[in-house]
């Protein structure tokens, strides 16, 4: 697996005992681990609006007709690596495989305009280099309780009885039962009394093409007594997160460094904010990077041995959007 000795989840580790308020940043692999304290957010080039904190002042921006281009890859070329995710799911290697890609495109707006007219649960801008706006919650503590909200499976919200569709739906249902398993047994290392409270809750996500419906769950625990007040050492311990990378974490890995032809970078990691008490963290998807002065959309989704391959082809291409309406 990842080495997740990196001396900033010590630093986190210090800050959250100390009760200083500090945003951090760690990629895919566990690799680049970023920590800023409440000061240094804006010298560093980073926007950040969460929940409950945000460190930007909300422009009243003009509603744009947002104009956004897609050069999609063929299928013939997604399909290799589908092919190979698929081979090891066949095998038994891996019951579930975050499969993503990443497409090149173009839109009438700058990243900072994306940020700012973006409507989501998190957003974040880092310099003039990606921006992203999840819906995906990673992990939250409040009061040393920690909750988790996985987020698998989506669908056309215009599409006739959609919600009982995507909730009936054999291939969708048995990825969320995965991933809601994982991370239960995730929670268990940092946590106690780990249980599911919510299964299968259905989210309505507005965007610039088209609406969708996706399915979440939350699972909750209370923290260890080693892990409260250590925000490094739980986020030592969860990495990667696992609803972006699938099931058994380790085998599922290898898979994806095979099977994808890009960098993810810090897309599918993980970015949060803790406030001197609480925790609020998501992971990083519906991201838009710039590299050489173009911009390319990271996108992606679960795959399992029931995967339809034109269906997955879809998702991947459904979730390149900006949710400005």
């Amino acid at each position: 697996m990842l080495n997740t000795n990196h001396p900033n989840f010590n630093k986190m580790d210090e800050l959250s005992e100390k009760k200083v308020p500090f945003f951090f940043m760690v990629d895919f692999l566990v690799e680049k681990v970023e920590v800023y304290t409440e000061d240094n957010l804006k010298e560093n080039g980073l926007s950040i609006h969460f929940q409950n904190y945000t460190n930007t002042i909300e422009r009243r921006a003009e509603p744009k007709n947002v104009q956004l281009r897609a050069y999609l890859e063929s299928k013939e070329s997604y399909r290799k690596g589908y092919d190979e995710v698929q081979h090891h799911l066949q095998l038994g290697n891996s019951y579930l495989t975050n499969y993503t890609r990443k497409t090149e495109i173009e839109i009438n707006l700058s990243l900072e305009e994306i940020y700012h007219l973006s409507k989501a649960k998190y957003k974040v801008l880092y310099q003039d280099q990606f921006v992203f706006f999840s819906p995906e919650t990673f992990v939250e503590i409040i009061n040393n309780e920690i909750f988790t909200h996985p987020m698998k499976g989506t669908i056309d919200a215009a599409k006739e009885n959609a919600i009982e569709i995507l909730k009936n739906d054999v291939k969708e249902k048995a990825e969320h039962y995965t991933v809601v398993d994982l991370l239960r047994n995730d929670l268990s290392m940092v946590a106690d009394d780990v249980k599911v409270n919510e299964f299968q809750r259905i989210d309505f996500l507005k965007t610039n093409k088209k609406n969708l419906y996706a399915m979440s769950s939350e699972i909750s625990g209370k923290l260890k007594p080693e892990f409260q007040r250590k925000i490094g050492s739980i986020m030592r311990q969860l990495l990667p997160a696992g609803s972006i990378l699938g099931a058994p974490k380790s085998k599922t890995l290898e898979i994806i460094l095979k099977a994808e032809n890009y960098d993810r970078g810090f897309y599918t990691g993980v970015c949060g904010w803790f406030d001197g008490k609480n925790l609020d963290s998501c992971v990083m998807i519906r991201f838009i990077e710039k590299e050489n002065e173009k911009l390319y959309f990271k996108s992606g989704g679960g795959i399992t041995h029931l995967s339809n391959f034109a269906d997955e082809y879809q998702e991947m291409k459904n979730k390149i959007y900006v949710p400005i309406h």
